[in-house]
């Protein structure tokens, strides 16, 4: 096993010589922190409050360890204790309102970064804090004013900012690979890589890995299990392998996983305990299955634990980090015109870059009346509009777009997602404030998976959101035979949509500006047999296109992992 960074193993030996000294606990408590190492970060605080009692540094490093480790109460206490001593550190405020999202106390979230960013509001990073989480609340107060200071601290380069949040954000291509180095970059710096592996000798199967949080009831293991199940079963030269950051879900994806693939646990290790895991393992070809979205593990990625890394599917955008060498895209997602905007070598799939669960079960739908839908009626009225994309999709523009849809279709109704704290709230002021009657908005609090797909069902028309779109939500509805309308655009985050639907022989569902979007969602409502025609053509589409078949899409697969291990 490769030894830690010189400046961690410094300080481990530091508290040896210096164990009274409560800066030299902390500051290698922020040492094991980053290296992944939570149970040692935690002894360090603990050390360093023995030296230190009730020092709200300390409490705000033991706040953020127990964060990390799930223990959210005890971040929580720690946190506000910290807080409580410290009212004017802006750190502390963020690291609680991270906390006390996961608590689901979202709008006291809110005020924790709007109090932060009110310390220092020079603060690009604060201001991104803020601005992410103002759209998850539907919360538009000084929306252009925030996005406006983070992109331009990106393109100053003057701040390193998430790059999942920014891909909410109305910019290029070219932009979003500016924010992923930047992150990309503090990141590698701090990053010791491992000893370059042996070269691997013949071997019948070729070792592939995939990295990821979301093995089980989650959006990556959604899309990936029956492609899985698809390659054990009919690629046997693929051995694939799944590093799983998240511990056991106890649910049916994770058993299905776990069925077809070999699964190790990697939860709760640290980054080089993880990246050694994937070493011992032989794993010629490593994907990246999560990337900048949070939760994942991108330091264990630095380590290059694998001589062949890419970047695929969860994350839309580029990772603008030299560790990954490609990125698995389509040619519609991601046409040649936009290659320049990305740090790694494109190789395309011929179908859809977006695989899905071809054995999703739809359970009955419900009925109308005990979802809060209306009946109904032949001059459209009735007609159930959805858009089930996260609440931080849900931008003005986006809204607005569907609200003049609502504006010109009598009777009918816009459901959405319930979102956390008062977006349902806001989101009825702001349709009041366009004068549509605020009850035409119908929420839906999550449901089991089983549970929303049988609701998907009585959805007429899905209108897509605009930069960021729908991507799991959009092979949910079409795979349960709802339509799709989408407004492609100029990134990744923003066509996968379209490349669904473009796959799936439904390239008239995607079209080009808002104007149109309207027209064409007023269209399909006024006239319900031309709406009949295209669920009925889309309920073709999905057994004649491809788009579903895990089958061909193992055998591509195949195909391109062995040409990428070739390269």
């Amino acid at each position: 096993m490769s030894e830690p960074s010189a400046s961690l193993q410094h300080l481990r030996h530091r508290v040896v010589r210096e164990p009274g000294n409560a800066l030299a606990w902390l500051q290698l408590a922020d040492a094991e922190f980053e290296h992944g190492d939570l149970a040692q970060a935690e002894a360090a605080c603990q050390h360093a409050l023995q030296q230190a009692p009730g020092h709200p540094e300390v409490l705000a490093r033991l706040g953020r360890v127990y964060w990390k480790q799930g223990q959210l109460q005890s971040a929580y206490d720690a946190l506000m204790r910290a807080a409580t001593q410290a009212p004017r550190h802006p750190g502390i405020a963020v690291w609680l309102a991270h906390v006390l999202e996961d608590l689901g106390q979202a709008e006291d979230a809110l005020l924790a970064y709007r109090h932060a960013h009110a310390l220092v509001p020079d603060q690009p990073q604060l201001a991104a804090y803020l601005l992410a989480w103002q759209r998850r609340l539907c919360d538009w107060r000084e929306l252009p004013a925030l996005a406006r200071q983070v992109r331009q601290a990106v393109a100053d380069a003057s701040a390193s900012v998430e790059p999942f949040a920014f891909l909410s954000e109305d910019s290029s291509a070219a932009e979003q690979l500016q924010c992923a180095r930047l992150r990309a970059r503090g990141l590698a710096a701090s990053t010791q890589t491992l000893a370059p592996s042996p070269p691997a000798g013949e071997r019948a199967r070729l070792s592939v890995g995939f990295l990821s949080n979301g093995f089980g009831a989650h959006p990556t293991g959604l899309l990936t299990v029956a492609l899985f199940e698809a390659v054990a079963r009919g690629q046997p030269r693929l051995d694939l392998h799944l590093f799983a950051l998240n511990d056991d879900d106890g649910s049916l994806i994770r058993r299905r996983l776990q069925a077809c693939t070999t699964l190790h646990d990697v939860g709760g290790r640290s980054h080089q305990q993880t990246a050694q895991a994937i070493r011992a393992a032989g794993v010629e070809v490593l994907f990246d299955l999560r990337g900048w979205g949070g939760g994942g593990a991108p330091e264990v990625l630095a380590m290059r634990p694998a001589p062949v890394q890419v970047n695929w599917l969860a994350y839309p955008g580029t990772s603008g980090a030299p560790w990954l060498d490609y990125l698995l895209a389509d040619d519609y997602v991601l046409p040649p015109s936009l290659e320049s905007c990305f740090s790694e070598q494109v190789i395309r799939l011929p179908r859809c870059f977006q695989p899905s669960d071809s054995n999703r079960v739809v359970p009955a739908p419900p009925s109308r009346l005990s979802c809060g839908l209306p009946p109904r009626a032949s001059d459209g009225a009735g007609t159930v509009f959805c858009c089930f994309n996260n609440s931080y999709k849900l931008n003005p523009r986006s809204v607005d777009r569907a609200l003049a849809v609502l504006q010109q279709v009598p009777g009918s109704v816009l459901w959405l997602l319930s979102g956390p704290g008062h977006a349902d709230q806001r989101l009825r002021a702001h349709a009041q404030a366009r004068g549509i009657d605020p009850q035409r908005l119908v929420f839906m609090a999550k449901q089991p998976h089983a549970d929303y797909l049988a609701r998907l069902q009585l959805a007429d028309l899905f209108l897509d959101t605009d930069p960021y779109n729908a991507h799991t939500t959009a092979s949910d509805a079409l795979w349960v035979g709802c339509p799709l309308l989408t407004t492609p655009g100029q990134t990744f985050a923003s066509r996968v949509a379209g490349s669904l639907n473009h796959h799936l022989g439904m390239a008239e569902m995607n079209v080009e500006g808002d104007q149109q979007f309207i027209a064409t969602a007023v269209a399909l409502a006024r006239d319900p047999a031309a709406l009949t025609a295209v669920r009925e053509r889309l309920a073709r589409q999905r057994q004649q296109s491809g788009l579903f078949d895990m089958d061909g899409f193992a055998a591509d697969f195949a195909d391109t992992v062995a040409r990428i291990a070739r390269r």
